[in-house]
């Protein structure tokens, strides 16, 4: 049983450094991650808003994980443009972009009122 799990570790690694490796999206998720937590960092948010960003950052990484493995998925079905295809890989972006917008509410939310007071504002 252990093996198995062991076994199972392996290959989510694998996939972790396939996508890290290849996906310029995870490279543009990995800087805002950083920047976000630079931000509380500097911002002293609060325990609660600080778990929010890690819950959020970590809730992108899987989502933009799903995205891929649906567009490899359907990449290794046929590479021929096909509707039905096209469709689950605008849906499964479409996922990723509606947690973005939501997350850049969110940030906005626990961020812009400290920007702003930084400002002067």
């Amino acid at each position: 049983m252990i093996k198995r799990h062991t076994i199972s570790f392996k290959h989510a690694f694998v996939g972790l450094a396939w996508v890290l490796r290849t996906q310029p999206n995870y490279k543009f998720h990995i800087t805002l991650s950083l920047l976000s937590i630079l931000g509380a960092w500097f911002f002293r948010i609060t325990h609660i808003e600080f778990i929010i960003i890690l819950t959020l950052i970590t809730m992108g990484f899987v989502i933009e994980t799903i995205n891929t493995g649906i567009e490899a998925t359907t990449d290794a079905i046929d590479r021929k443009i096909r509707e039905d295809i096209k469709i689950a890989k605008d849906v499964s972006a479409a996922a990723m972009l509606i947690f973005a917008a939501g997350s850049l509410l969110i940030a906005s939310m626990i961020f812009v009122p400290r920007i702003l007071f930084l400002l002067g504002y």
